[in-house]
Protein backbone atom coordinates (compact mmCIF):
# COMPACT_ATOMS: atom_id res chain seq x y z
CA UNK A 1 0.00 0.00 0.00
CA UNK A 2 1.02 3.57 -1.14
CA UNK A 3 2.38 5.96 1.88
CA UNK A 4 -0.22 8.17 1.70
CA UNK A 5 2.36 10.90 3.11
CA UNK A 6 3.81 10.64 -0.75
CA UNK A 7 0.43 11.50 -2.36
CA UNK A 8 -0.13 14.50 -4.33
CA UNK A 9 -2.98 15.03 -2.65
CA UNK A 10 -1.74 14.79 0.89
CA UNK A 11 0.91 17.31 0.01
CA UNK A 12 1.22 20.82 1.53
CA UNK A 13 0.33 23.39 -0.77
CA UNK A 14 3.23 25.96 -0.75
CA UNK A 15 0.68 28.66 -2.21
CA UNK A 16 -1.87 28.37 0.86
CA UNK A 17 0.77 28.46 3.80
CA UNK A 18 -0.50 31.46 5.28
CA UNK A 19 -4.55 31.37 4.37
CA UNK A 20 -5.08 31.86 8.01
CA UNK A 21 -3.99 35.15 8.03
CA UNK A 22 -5.18 36.73 4.94
CA UNK A 23 -8.60 38.45 4.83
CA UNK A 24 -11.90 36.74 3.92
CA UNK A 25 -11.00 38.68 0.26
CA UNK A 26 -7.44 37.46 -0.22
CA UNK A 27 -8.91 33.87 1.11
CA UNK A 28 -11.58 33.06 -1.58
CA UNK A 29 -9.17 34.20 -4.15
CA UNK A 30 -6.62 31.65 -3.55
CA UNK A 31 -9.31 29.01 -3.25
CA UNK A 32 -10.48 30.17 -6.91
CA UNK A 33 -7.25 30.21 -8.15
CA UNK A 34 -6.69 26.84 -7.45
CA UNK A 35 -9.80 26.02 -8.21
CA UNK A 36 -8.66 26.93 -12.18
CA UNK A 37 -6.11 24.46 -12.09
CA UNK A 38 -9.20 21.47 -12.27
CA UNK A 39 -10.40 21.69 -15.39
CA UNK A 40 -6.94 21.83 -17.24
CA UNK A 41 -6.21 18.97 -15.23
CA UNK A 42 -9.08 16.77 -16.18
CA UNK A 43 -8.24 18.00 -20.09
CA UNK A 44 -5.21 15.81 -19.80
CA UNK A 45 -7.22 12.82 -19.17
CA UNK A 46 -9.76 13.76 -22.09
CA UNK A 47 -8.91 10.37 -24.15
CA UNK A 48 -9.75 8.12 -20.89
CA UNK A 49 -12.64 9.61 -20.14
CA UNK A 50 -13.90 9.23 -23.72
CA UNK A 51 -12.90 5.15 -23.74
CA UNK A 52 -14.65 4.89 -20.26
CA UNK A 53 -17.54 6.07 -21.79
CA UNK A 54 -17.99 4.31 -24.77
CA UNK A 55 -16.97 0.54 -23.00
CA UNK A 56 -19.76 1.38 -20.72
CA UNK A 57 -21.95 2.19 -22.87
CA UNK A 58 -21.39 -0.79 -24.56
CA UNK A 59 -22.16 -3.05 -21.82
CA UNK A 60 -25.11 -0.59 -20.95
CA UNK A 61 -26.97 -1.44 -23.76
CA UNK A 62 -26.77 -5.00 -23.28
CA UNK A 63 -28.61 -4.38 -20.18
CA UNK A 64 -25.55 -4.17 -17.84
CA UNK A 65 -25.57 -1.68 -14.82
CA UNK A 66 -23.21 1.17 -13.93
CA UNK A 67 -22.16 1.13 -10.51
CA UNK A 68 -20.61 3.74 -8.83
CA UNK A 69 -18.14 2.47 -5.69
CA UNK A 70 -15.93 4.51 -2.86
CA UNK A 71 -16.10 5.85 0.70
CA UNK A 72 -16.08 9.23 2.08
CA UNK A 73 -16.38 12.37 -0.34
CA UNK A 74 -15.63 9.82 -3.15
CA UNK A 75 -18.25 7.55 -2.70
CA UNK A 76 -20.99 10.40 -1.67
CA UNK A 77 -20.24 11.59 -4.95
CA UNK A 78 -21.06 8.38 -7.16
CA UNK A 79 -24.32 7.75 -4.86
CA UNK A 80 -25.15 11.48 -5.86
CA UNK A 81 -24.11 11.26 -9.46
CA UNK A 82 -26.36 7.72 -10.00
CA UNK A 83 -29.03 9.52 -8.14
CA UNK A 84 -29.58 12.44 -10.59
CA UNK A 85 -29.94 10.12 -13.54
CA UNK A 86 -33.25 8.99 -13.03
CA UNK A 87 -34.99 12.47 -12.85
CA UNK A 88 -32.93 13.76 -15.75
CA UNK A 89 -32.85 10.65 -18.02
CA UNK A 90 -35.81 8.67 -17.18
CA UNK A 91 -33.22 5.62 -16.06
CA UNK A 92 -34.70 3.17 -13.71
CA UNK A 93 -32.70 3.18 -10.69
CA UNK A 94 -31.71 -0.14 -10.68
CA UNK A 95 -29.79 0.83 -13.81
CA UNK A 96 -27.15 2.88 -12.22
CA UNK A 97 -26.12 3.27 -8.42
CA UNK A 98 -23.72 4.06 -5.98
CA UNK A 99 -22.16 1.68 -3.45
CA UNK A 100 -20.72 3.44 -0.26
CA UNK A 101 -18.08 1.45 1.82
CA UNK A 102 -20.05 1.78 5.39
CA UNK A 103 -23.41 1.49 3.68
CA UNK A 104 -26.37 4.16 3.22
CA UNK A 105 -25.78 5.82 6.43
CA UNK A 106 -22.15 6.52 5.55
CA UNK A 107 -23.75 9.22 2.95
CA UNK A 108 -24.72 11.43 5.90
CA UNK A 109 -22.21 10.57 8.77
CA UNK A 110 -18.60 8.78 8.93
CA UNK A 111 -18.55 5.21 9.05
CA UNK A 112 -14.88 5.01 10.87
CA UNK A 113 -12.71 1.78 8.98
CA UNK A 114 -15.15 0.86 6.51
CA UNK A 115 -12.91 2.72 3.95
CA UNK A 116 -10.09 0.17 5.27
CA UNK A 117 -11.94 -3.15 4.49
CA UNK A 118 -11.18 -5.12 1.12
CA UNK A 119 -13.39 -7.42 2.90
CA UNK A 120 -16.18 -5.46 3.17
CA UNK A 121 -16.43 -4.06 -0.79
CA UNK A 122 -16.21 -7.99 -1.68
CA UNK A 123 -19.36 -8.60 0.48
CA UNK A 124 -20.39 -5.21 -0.95
CA UNK A 125 -20.19 -6.31 -4.51
CA UNK A 126 -21.39 -10.26 -3.83
CA UNK A 127 -24.58 -8.56 -2.30
CA UNK A 128 -25.90 -6.56 -5.21
CA UNK A 129 -24.75 -9.90 -7.56
CA UNK A 130 -22.59 -8.45 -9.97
CA UNK A 131 -22.28 -9.65 -13.12
CA UNK A 132 -19.94 -9.58 -16.40
CA UNK A 133 -22.28 -6.87 -18.04
CA UNK A 134 -22.25 -4.54 -15.03
CA UNK A 135 -19.88 -1.57 -15.19
CA UNK A 136 -17.83 -0.55 -12.21
CA UNK A 137 -16.80 2.91 -11.47
CA UNK A 138 -13.91 2.93 -8.20
CA UNK A 139 -13.94 6.97 -7.09
CA UNK A 140 -10.76 7.57 -4.93
CA UNK A 141 -8.90 11.01 -4.64
CA UNK A 142 -5.89 8.91 -3.52
CA UNK A 143 -5.84 5.98 -5.81
CA UNK A 144 -5.27 3.84 -2.38
CA UNK A 145 -8.40 2.72 -0.38
CA UNK A 146 -8.77 -0.57 0.32
CA UNK A 147 -12.68 -1.33 -0.37
CA UNK A 148 -12.65 0.52 -3.68
CA UNK A 149 -9.55 -1.69 -4.89
CA UNK A 150 -11.54 -4.69 -3.28
CA UNK A 151 -14.80 -3.65 -5.55
CA UNK A 152 -12.36 -3.63 -8.48
CA UNK A 153 -10.89 -5.93 -8.36
CA UNK A 154 -13.48 -8.47 -7.70
CA UNK A 155 -15.44 -6.42 -11.11
CA UNK A 156 -12.67 -7.72 -12.93
CA UNK A 157 -12.80 -11.69 -11.61
CA UNK A 158 -16.30 -11.31 -13.54
CA UNK A 159 -15.44 -9.34 -16.71
CA UNK A 160 -16.40 -6.29 -16.14
CA UNK A 161 -15.79 -2.68 -17.26
CA UNK A 162 -13.72 -1.08 -14.45
CA UNK A 163 -12.59 2.70 -14.48
CA UNK A 164 -10.62 4.27 -11.47
CA UNK A 165 -11.11 7.38 -10.85
CA UNK A 166 -8.34 9.13 -9.22
CA UNK A 167 -6.38 12.38 -8.02
CA UNK A 168 -2.73 10.86 -8.39
CA UNK A 169 -0.78 9.37 -11.16
CA UNK A 170 0.62 5.99 -11.47
CA UNK A 171 -2.14 4.85 -8.43
CA UNK A 172 -3.03 1.30 -7.07
CA UNK A 173 -6.40 1.46 -8.47
CA UNK A 174 -4.95 2.65 -11.53
CA UNK A 175 -2.90 -0.77 -12.13
CA UNK A 176 -6.30 -2.39 -11.10
CA UNK A 177 -9.00 -0.99 -13.24
CA UNK A 178 -8.78 -1.39 -16.86
CA UNK A 179 -9.76 2.38 -17.83
CA UNK A 180 -7.48 4.87 -15.49
CA UNK A 181 -8.86 8.25 -15.03
CA UNK A 182 -6.79 10.64 -13.20
CA UNK A 183 -6.51 14.45 -13.18
CA UNK A 184 -3.35 15.48 -10.91
CA UNK A 185 -5.16 18.85 -9.38
CA UNK A 186 -2.08 19.02 -6.72
CA UNK A 187 -2.15 19.80 -3.20
CA UNK A 188 -5.27 21.00 -1.55
CA UNK A 189 -5.79 24.39 -0.19
CA UNK A 190 -6.02 23.03 2.88
CA UNK A 191 -3.86 20.08 3.31
CA UNK A 192 -5.42 16.97 2.60
CA UNK A 193 -8.77 18.21 1.94
CA UNK A 194 -10.04 16.20 -0.86
CA UNK A 195 -13.51 17.31 -0.89
CA UNK A 196 -12.01 20.58 -2.71
CA UNK A 197 -9.97 20.13 -5.83
CA UNK A 198 -10.22 16.43 -5.43
CA UNK A 199 -13.69 16.26 -5.39
CA UNK A 200 -14.33 18.79 -7.93
CA UNK A 201 -12.03 17.08 -10.22
CA UNK A 202 -14.43 13.55 -9.72
CA UNK A 203 -17.65 15.26 -9.97
CA UNK A 204 -16.66 16.61 -13.15
CA UNK A 205 -15.56 13.19 -14.80
CA UNK A 206 -18.28 11.12 -13.68
CA UNK A 207 -20.82 14.00 -14.84
CA UNK A 208 -18.78 13.17 -18.48
CA UNK A 209 -19.33 9.72 -17.86
CA UNK A 210 -22.74 9.36 -16.99
CA UNK A 211 -23.75 12.01 -19.47
CA UNK A 212 -21.80 10.58 -22.17
CA UNK A 213 -23.21 7.31 -21.54
CA UNK A 214 -27.08 8.76 -21.67
CA UNK A 215 -26.27 10.44 -24.98
CA UNK A 216 -25.06 7.43 -26.55
CA UNK A 217 -27.89 5.58 -25.87
CA UNK A 218 -30.04 8.24 -27.06
CA UNK A 219 -31.59 9.69 -23.73
CA UNK A 220 -31.29 12.88 -25.29
CA UNK A 221 -32.64 14.42 -28.38
CA UNK A 222 -30.18 17.01 -29.91
CA UNK A 223 -29.13 19.11 -26.50
CA UNK A 224 -32.24 18.37 -24.85
CA UNK A 225 -33.15 16.11 -21.75
CA UNK A 226 -36.26 14.38 -23.49
CA UNK A 227 -36.77 11.73 -20.76
CA UNK A 228 -36.85 14.50 -17.97
CA UNK A 229 -39.33 13.56 -15.59
CA UNK A 230 -41.88 16.44 -14.78
CA UNK A 231 -41.94 15.80 -10.98
CA UNK A 232 -42.61 19.45 -10.30
CA UNK A 233 -43.87 22.27 -11.76
CA UNK A 234 -40.48 24.17 -12.66
CA UNK A 235 -40.23 20.77 -14.81
CA UNK A 236 -43.36 20.27 -15.86
CA UNK A 237 -42.50 24.04 -17.66
CA UNK A 238 -39.57 22.49 -18.95
CA UNK A 239 -41.11 19.59 -20.63
CA UNK A 240 -43.79 21.36 -22.41
CA UNK A 241 -41.41 24.32 -23.42
CA UNK A 242 -39.13 21.22 -25.00
CA UNK A 243 -41.66 19.86 -26.95
CA UNK A 244 -43.20 23.31 -28.26
CA UNK A 245 -39.38 23.37 -29.44
CA UNK A 246 -38.21 20.32 -30.79
CA UNK A 247 -41.43 20.17 -32.79
CA UNK A 248 -41.83 24.01 -33.50
CA UNK A 249 -45.43 24.15 -32.33
CA UNK A 250 -47.39 26.67 -30.36
CA UNK A 251 -47.84 26.75 -26.57
CA UNK A 252 -51.39 25.15 -26.56
CA UNK A 253 -50.25 22.66 -28.73
CA UNK A 254 -47.38 21.66 -26.87
CA UNK A 255 -49.14 21.44 -23.68
CA UNK A 256 -52.08 19.22 -25.75
CA UNK A 257 -48.99 16.98 -27.14
CA UNK A 258 -47.76 17.00 -22.79
CA UNK A 259 -51.04 15.59 -21.35
CA UNK A 260 -52.27 12.82 -24.29
CA UNK A 261 -48.63 11.29 -24.23
CA UNK A 262 -48.71 11.12 -20.91
CA UNK A 263 -46.86 13.77 -19.57
CA UNK A 264 -43.75 12.35 -21.93
CA UNK A 265 -41.26 14.45 -23.94
CA UNK A 266 -40.37 11.53 -25.86
CA UNK A 267 -43.87 10.33 -26.82
CA UNK A 268 -45.03 13.62 -27.89
CA UNK A 269 -42.14 14.29 -29.71
CA UNK A 270 -42.46 10.76 -31.54
CA UNK A 271 -46.34 11.08 -31.82
CA UNK A 272 -46.34 14.49 -33.18
CA UNK A 273 -43.12 13.94 -35.78
CA UNK A 274 -45.28 10.24 -37.22
CA UNK A 275 -48.68 10.49 -36.93
CA UNK A 276 -49.28 7.80 -34.68
CA UNK A 277 -51.23 6.84 -31.20
CA UNK A 278 -49.71 7.15 -27.65
CA UNK A 279 -49.62 3.57 -27.20
CA UNK A 280 -48.30 3.11 -30.60
CA UNK A 281 -45.53 5.35 -30.20
CA UNK A 282 -44.76 3.82 -26.72
CA UNK A 283 -44.95 0.39 -27.91
CA UNK A 284 -42.46 1.41 -30.88
CA UNK A 285 -40.14 3.38 -28.48
CA UNK A 286 -39.73 0.45 -26.31
CA UNK A 287 -38.62 -1.81 -29.02
CA UNK A 288 -35.92 0.69 -30.28
CA UNK A 289 -34.38 0.87 -26.57
CA UNK A 290 -35.92 4.54 -25.85
CA UNK A 291 -34.36 6.21 -28.83
CA UNK A 292 -36.23 9.10 -29.98
CA UNK A 293 -34.75 9.25 -33.54
CA UNK A 294 -34.23 5.18 -34.45
CA UNK A 295 -37.98 4.94 -33.32
CA UNK A 296 -39.45 8.22 -35.57
CA UNK A 297 -37.21 6.72 -38.23
CA UNK A 298 -38.77 3.23 -38.64
CA UNK A 299 -42.39 4.87 -38.24
CA UNK A 300 -41.82 7.35 -41.04
CA UNK A 301 -40.25 4.57 -42.95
Amino acid sequence: MAEITKLTTETQNEATKNIDLLSTREMVKLINDEDKKVAPAIEKELDNVAKAIDMITENFKKGGRIIYTGAGTSGRLGVMDSSELLPTYGLAPERAFGVMAGGQGAMFKAVEGAEDSKELGLKDMKEINLGPLDSVIGVAASGRTPYTIATLEYANSLGCVTVAVTCNADSEMAKVAKVSIAPVVGPEVISGSTRMKAGTSQKMVLNMISTGVMVKTGKVYGNLMVNVQPTNEKLVKRSINMIKKINEVSDEEAERLFNESGQSVAIATIMHKTGVTKDQAEKAFAEHDGMIRPTIDALNA
